[in-house]
C-alpha cells in the first residue's frame, strides 16, 4: 500500500502531480461534535423525506405543482403572479448564509449542506461494505480479483440505490407523494419525462456520491472562495492552536502538545492538516477536533488543540462577537425580515386579472351609435382549498354606465380559476373623454379583496 501524501499548502490533496484524481478515505472518528453532527443530520434527512407527506391545508408542507403553477409551502399557496416574492426568499437565504458565515464561519458547510450530509451516509454504506480507512485503501491498490469486485461493486450498488431514493424523494417535491406512487406502478412511458428526469438525477448523484465527492466542494462550490471575504479575525472557525502544539513531536519537556500522530489528517474528508491553517478546502466539520481531543485525552493533557475559535483567540487576543460588520449585517437582515412580513401580510387568498378583450378598443352600439361599449375579460383565481363566493363592483361608475356581469356572485372552486366577462355599456352623451374605472373583486365573507383599474374608451369626437 503507498504511503499517504503529506498535505500541503502548495497543492490539493485529491489530486495527484499528473492531474489524475487521488481518492480520500477519511479514517472513521467518534466525539462529542461527531455525534453532535449526526444527530444533525439525522434530522435533516428527516425533515427532507417528511415534508412531502406532512399534509398542512390539503397539501403536502413543501408542494411546487409547476404544473399547474401553484406553490403550496408550510400552508400557503403562491401562484405565478406572487413569484416577485422569490426575490426575498433568494436574497435572504444567501445573506442569512453571511450572516452566519461571519459569526461562525462555514458551519453551513460542515453541518447543515446537502452535500456533507449525504456523504456522510455515503461513507458509511462504505465503512459497512468495504471496511475501515486502511481497507479501503488496500482495495484500491490491490488487483481486481473477485473480493474486490464483490466489495468495490456491492458499494457502488448500494450508493446508486441511495442515489436512486434521494432523486425520488426530491421528485415527490413537484408531483406529490400519491402521484409519485401512481408514476412508479404505471408504465414509465406514460409519464417518461419524469422517468427520465430520475434517472438522470439518480447518474448525476450516483457520480457525486461514487466518484466526484469532496472535489464539488473544492472545485464548484463558490462559498469557500468567497468566505475569506466575509470573515475576519473574529469569525469562529476551526482552527491549530499553534501557541500550545508547537514543537511538535513525542511526549517530552520540550516539545509542544501537538505529537505530530497525523490523526487530524486522516479524518480529514477533504484530505487538508489543519495544522497549515485555516485552507480552502476546510468545511468546518470538526471531525480533526474530536480526533485531536481522543489523542489529548490518551496523554491526559487539556482538549482544545484543535478547537472551534477565531484566529485572534488563538493568538490569545480578545474576541469581539459585536462588531461594525456584524451590525451592519443585523440592520440589513431586520430590514429585509420586515420587508418580508409586509409582503406576506399583503398576500391575498386570490389571484385577480383584468384585460381588454380582443378586437377594437370600443364599439359603438345603436341604430344611431349613441352608446359606447367596452369588453374586458376578468380572471379571478381561488388560491384556497375550498369554493371561494366572489362579487365584483365598479367603485366609480360615470353617469349612465351599464355593467353587465356584476350582478350576481361567483363560486369558484377551490384552487382554480374562472374568467368573467364584463360589458360595459355608456350612453354617448354621458362621454366627454376617457374614464379611468377602478374594479373590486372581493370575496363575499370580505377576507379578501382585490382592486383593478381599467380606462373606458371611447370617441374623442
Amino acid at each position: 500500500m503507498a504511503e499517504p501524501t503529506k498535505p500541503s499548502l502548495d497543492a490539493v490533496t485529491t489530486i495527484r502531480d499528473d492531474g489524475s484524481r487521488r481518492f480520500i478515505h477519511p479514517a472513521s472518528v467518534s466525539g462529542r461534535f461527531t455525534r453532535a453532527r449526526t444527530l444533525v443530520g439525522a434530522l435533516l434527512m428527516l425533515v427532507y423525506i417528511a415534508l412531502p407527506w406532512i399534509p398542512i391545508n390539503g397539501h403536502p408542507a413543501v408542494f411546487l405543482d409547476v404544473i399547474n403553477r401553484q406553490f403550496h409551502i408550510l400552508g400557503l399557496t403562491f401562484v405565478t403572479q406572487d413569484l416577485w416574492l422569490g426575490f426575498f426568499v433568494i436574497t435572504g437565504v444567501g445573506f442569512s448564509l453571511f450572516y452566519i458565515t461571519a459569526l461562525l464561519g462555514r458551519i453551513w458547510c460542515g453541518w447543515a449542506c446537502p452535500q456533507t450530509v449525504f456523504l456522510d451516509i455515503v461513507r458509511r454504506i462504505e465503512r459497512w461494505i468495504e471496511g475501515d480507512a486502511t481497507a479501503r485503501r488496500k482495495l484500491d491498490d490491490s488487483p481486481w480479483t473477485g473480493n474486490k469486485t464483490l466489495r468495490r461493486g456491492g458499494s457502488r450498488l448500494a450508493l446508486g440505490l441511495f442515489a436512486f431514493v434521494v432523486a425520488h424523494v426530491f421528485l415527490s417535491y413537484f408531483v406529490s407523494i400519491p402521484h409519485l406512487y401512481k408514476m412508479m406502478t404505471n408504465n414509465p412511458g406514460e409519464n417518461w419525462g419524469a422517468f427520465v428526469f430520475v434517472f438522470a438525477m439518480t447518474f448525476a448523484l450516483w457520480f457525486d456520491f461514487a466518484w466526484f465527492r469532496e472535489q464539488f466542494c473544492i472545485i464548484l462550490c463558490p462559498y469557500g472562495r468567497i468566505q475569506s471575504a466575509l470573515t475576519d479575525d473574529n469569525t469562529l472557525n476551526i482552527g491549530y492552536d499553534e501557541l500550545r502544539g508547537e514543537p511538535r513531536g513525542k511526549k517530552g519537556a520540550t516539545t509542544g502538545d501537538c505529537i505530530d500522530c497525523r490523526k487530524c489528517v486522516q479524518v480529514c474528508p477533504t484530505g487538508i492538516d489543519i495544522r497549515h491553517g485555516l485552507q480552502l478546502e476546510c468545511i468546518g466539520c470538526a471531525a480533526c477536533v474530536d480526533a485531536c481531543d481522543s489523542v489529548m485525552e490518551k496523554l491526559e493533557r487539556a482538549p482544545g488543540l484543535i478547537r472551534y475559535d477565531s484566529f485572534n483567540g488563538l493568538k490569545r487576543k480578545p474576541r469581539k462577537i459585536i462588531r461594525p460588520r456584524i451590525i451592519f449585517y443585523t440592520v440589513l437582515l431586520a430590514i429585509g425580515v420586515v420587508a418580508l412580513s409586509l409582503a406576506l401580510s399583503r398576500l391575498q387568498s386570490l389571484t385577480v386579472s383584468m384585460n381588454r378583450l380582443s378586437a377594437a378598443a370600443y364599439f359603438l352600439d345603436g341604430p344611431d351609435e349613441m352608446t359606447i361599449r367596452n369588453q374586458f375579460l376578468v380572471r379571478i383565481m381561488n388560491k384556497r382549498n375550498a369554493t371561494m363566493d366572489c362579487k365584483i363592483e365598479v367603485l366609480n361608475p360615470p353617469a349612465g354606465l351599464d355593467v353587465a356581469g356584476i350582478e350576481k356572485t361567483y363560486s369558484i372552486p377551490a384552487e382554480s380559476a374562472e374568467s368573467v366577462a364584463l360589458i360595459m355599456r355608456l350612453p354617448r352623451a354621458n362621454f366627454k373623454k376617457d374614464v379611468p374605472l377602478k374594479v373590486r373583486i372581493s370575496t363575499v365573507d370580505g377576507k379578501s379583496s382585490m382592486e383593478r383599474t381599467m380606462t373606458f374608451l371611447g370617441p374623442k369626437i
